[in-house]
């Protein structure tokens, strides 16, 4: 059977999501603007929209540029250090619909928290250009601006992000080994193996908004100073905790919980063989969805679906 106009249309959901997950680090919220896209294309006649996959992404990002331009203030007045909110990725096709390397990579919490950075129309031309591949003249008529404008927008972004990223990305499974190591050392207490992990620049970035005993200010750097926060951290002494390794915005992560209970979110950053960050999401308001998915309440019957 030939898929019909409504088929072809909610199958480019998932890359509408994609856009708006990255350019807003909320997953409640990225759904919440593509939500509306979708309701503002069924207010224009069939016959208007050229392109379904243009008009969609156009009304998208300038949604959440606006949402950004709006959030400014509340982001700026947050406790402590913002974090984007992590999601479980893996055989998610919402998150990386098309496969690309560069998907993947720009779903990470070090990427996002790069991103942050960025003016929100930075981020826009950004993401539209280096990531979703689109040309020039595409990424002018989404933002309603121009080729040349776009340029520099581009060039000032990709400076910015070319600088604090990483120039060595490790492979999968020297990442794990690593990881392996580091969660070792942090729950036995052992100072000197966390010392030999952690880069000599290392930053410990941790989101607690608030809500969270004990939770950092401000971003922790140095190896000695974020060596004693991860062993004395009253996330990791609260009582008996079991851990587990999942894909987290498409990375390994640790997520550590007591009682059934997720208490953090931890992933790590490498420059070479060393840890150079590492990002710690404490937010319980950050954690819920994830905790609905792996310690569903019983009586309901679909918890990821929330």
């Amino acid at each position: 059977m030939e898929p019909t106009e409504a088929d072809r249309l909610e199958a480019q959901r998932p890359y509408m999501f994609a856009i708006a997950y990255r350019m807003l680090g909320s997953v409640t919220e990225a759904e919440d603007i593509v939500q509306e896209a979708y309701l503002r294309y069924q207010t224009n006649p069939p016959d208007r929209v050229v392109s379904p996959r243009s008009y969609l992404s156009t009304i998208v990002t300038r949604l959440c540029i606006n949402y950004l331009q709006s959030a400014r203030a509340s982001r700026e007045s947050y406790i402590g250090p913002w974090l984007p909110e992590p999601a479980l990725t893996a055989g998610d096709e919402r998150f990386s619909p098309t496969g690309k390397v560069e998907l993947q990579e720009s779903l990470s919490l070090a990427f996002m928290v790069i991103l942050e950075q960025l003016t929100p129309l930075e981020r826009a031309v950004f993401l539209l250009r280096e990531v979703f591949d689109y040309d020039y003249d595409e990424v002018a008529q989404v933002v309603g601006s121009t080729p040349a404008a776009c340029r520099q927008l581009m060039s000032r972004a990709r400076k910015h992000v070319a600088e604090r990223r990483p120039r060595f990305k490790p492979s999968p499974e020297a990442h794990r080994q690593i990881f392996d190591k580091f969660i070792v050392a942090v729950t036995e207490g052992d100072l000197g193996g966390l010392l030999q992990l952690l880069d000599e620049d290392v930053v410990l970035w941790a989101d607690g908004g608030g809500k969270v005993k004990g939770a950092l200010t401000r971003p922790l750097e140095g190896p000695k100073a974020v060596t004693k926060f991860l062993v004395a951290s009253p996330r990791l002494s609260e009582g008996p905790y079991s851990h587990q390794l999942a894909e987290v915005n498409g990375e390994l992560a640790l997520i550590l919980s007591v009682h059934n209970r997720i208490v953090i979110i931890m992933t790590i950053g490498l420059s070479g063989d060393k840890i150079n960050v590492i990002h710690v999401v404490g937010n319980p308001d950050k954690l819920q969805r994830i905790a609905r998915t792996l310690h569903p309440d019983p009586g309901d019957s679909n918890p990821a679906s929330e």
